[in-house]
């Protein structure tokens, strides 16, 4: 079995010696072919063809006009150049400002009544709220802030009121027919909460019978008093 083992190990000996060499006869051939290649003289190209300059015209005595007619000693001559520089544009004109109307707070913050123009349609604004071309700032009982182009603009509510309507007068006449019978009583139900709003609650239908303070849907009816009245709206539960 040593023998065995002795002539195995003998043959691995041979076979690594072999192999070395033959990796180091594969090397030298490489490097003389990589030296081969550095040292092969490399034949230059042909130089491009010449081609001779384009002969300069003759000076003619016309060339010289212009500085025969712009002659240092010459009175009209004159080395400021006059740069006309076109007028600022005017400044942009302010628009009328919006018809103030009235305000109310329904528990959601102020809100003012304006419109665009004295017959437009009213809208009622918060502030932050644009209407035209002014944002609305700030709002209060005696004082209302509007911007305009990055400008500030403070007026008193008087200001900004309607007076160029007509005063209507107001007749009293006695009447002689009978009143008209009122109409009947719409039948209430409970119905619920109303459309959304957008402004994190939902209205009240008018005709709804559920009673203050009942949740349904996740939204709790809620009656404000105001000063035009009794205001309903839905609130969501936990607000």
């Amino acid at each position: 079995m040593k023998r065995k083992l002795l002539i195995l190990n003998l043959g691995l000996a041979a076979f690594l010696a072999y192999a070395g060499y033959e990796l180091r006869q594969a090397w030298l051939a490489e490097k003389a072919r990589e030296a081969a290649e550095l040292n092969k003289a490399v034949k230059p190209g042909a130089p491009p063809p010449w081609t001779p300059l384009a002969v300069a015209p003759p000076v003619a005595p016309a060339g010289y006009a212009a500085i025969a007619e712009q002659t240092l000693f010459d009175r009209t001559r004159n080395p400021n150049v006059v740069v006309e520089v076109p007028p600022p544009p005017p400044p942009k004109q302010m628009p009328a400002l919006p018809v103030y109307h009235g305000q109310m707070n329904i528990g959601t913050g102020p809100m003012a009544s304006m419109s665009e123009k004295p017959n437009g349609a009213h809208v009622f604004l918060h502030p932050g709220e644009t209407i035209g071309q002014f944002k609305l700032v700030d709002v209060n009982s005696n004082e209302i802030t509007l911007e305009w182009e990055g400008k500030t603009i403070r007026k008193n509510v008087d200001e900004l009121l309607d007076r160029s309507a007509p005063q209507q007068a107001v007749v009293t006449a006695a009447r002689t027919e009978q009143p008209a019978a009122p109409p009947p009583a719409a039948v209430k139900t409970a119905i619920g909460p109303g459309a959304d709003t957008g402004a994190g609650f939902k209205r009240c239908d008018p005709n709804d019978s559920t009673p203050v303070g009942a949740v349904v849907d996740g939204f709790r009816k809620v009656v404000n008093p105001t000063p035009f009245g009794e205001a309903c709206r839905w609130d969501p539960v936990g607000r």
